[in-house]
C-alpha cells in the first residue's frame, strides 16, 4: 500500500511520541537547521531519480543547488509566489542574526539562502507539503 508523505509523517510523530508543534514559535535559525535537511533531501531525490551515478558525481550535483548562491538565486525567483505569511517567515529567517557563514558564500546570499531555509522549515512544521514541493518546482523549473 502507497503511503503519503503527510501519513508518513503522522507515524512518524507518533511513533516517537512527538508533540504537536507550534512552528511560530521556532526561532527562525531553528526553522533553517530543519529547512536545510528539507530541501537537501528534496534535491537529493530528484538527483538520485534522475541518475544512478558514483556517489561523488551525485553530491557534486546536489551541491550545485543547495549551496547558498544557489539558493539565494531559488529564492529570488519565488519571492512574487509567496503568500504575506510565507514573506515574513521568510524575512525572519533572511534577518536573523547568524555567527556563522558559508566559506564559499556572500553576506547577502547566505542571508536569503538562511530565510528560504528557514521558510523550508516553518513550512514542513506546519505539515504544508505540497507547499513545499510546489515552491521548489517553481524555483528549479520555472
Amino acid at each position: 500500500m502507497e503511503k503519503s508523505i503527510t501519513s508518513f509523517c503522522d507515524d512518524f510523530r507518533q511513533l516517537f511520541d512527538l508533540k504537536e508543534p507550534d512552528a511560530r514559535a521556532y526561532s527562525p535559525l531553528t526553522l533553517a537547521y530543519l529547512g536545510d535537511a528539507v530541501y537537501e533531501l528534496i534535491v537529493r531525490t530528484i538527483i538520485v531519480e534522475q541518475a544512478n551515478a558514483p556517489v561523488n558525481k551525485l553530491h557534486k550535483r546536489s551541491s550545485a543547488l543547495v549551496k547558498a548562491a544557489s539558493q539565494a538565486e531559488l529564492i529570488r525567483k519565488l519571492e512574487p509566489l509567496l503568500t504575506p505569511e510565507e514573506e515574513a517567515v521568510y524575512k525572519r529567517g533572511r534577518n536573523a542574526k547568524s555567527y556563522t557563514m558559508a566559506k564559499n558564500a556572500t553576506m547577502t546570499d547566505y542571508r536569503r539562502a538562511t530565510g528560504f531555509e528557514a521558510l523550508m522549515g516553518y513550512l514542513f512544521l506546519k505539515r504544508e507539503y505540497e507547499r513545499i514541493v510546489e515552491l521548489v518546482h517553481a524555483g528549479l523549473y520555472e
